[in-house]
């Protein structure tokens, strides 16, 4: 239970990362470009699964009451953890998007 909410999420997560790949298409696509991006995938994977982790960890499941169980705050132990991972995803994404578009932005002429 506790990589579903980041499983769930992980179609989303995936076409982010095919469209930080795939674009911008003005920016040129050099080698170092590319392993550039490769990199900040990576680490942008790692930080959702590690923050997802975290969120888990840190969302308490109420005591039982009454007849119906668990309260409805259980569900926080999904949602938490959904969101830390949606969040550093697109934290790692946005400050690689920037650090690119400053290295690798078209001369002006």
């Amino acid at each position: 239970m506790r990589y579903l909410a980041i499983l769930l999420l992980a179609p989303w997560l995936l076409i982010l990362g095919w469209a930080y790949w795939a674009y911008p298409k003005s920016l040129p696509r050099t080698s170092g470009r590319r392993i550039f991006d490769f990199i900040m995938l990576l680490l942008a994977a790692c930080a959702a699964v590690q923050s997802a982790v975290i969120g888990f960890e840190a969302a308490t499941v109420p005591a039982p009451m009454g007849e119906f169980g668990p309260s409805s705050g259980a569900i926080w132990q999904q949602v938490l953890p959904a969101l830390y991972g949606y969040g550093a995803c697109l934290v790692v994404l946005l400050l690689a998007m920037l650090i690119r578009h400053l290295i690798w932005r078209p001369s002006k002429r």
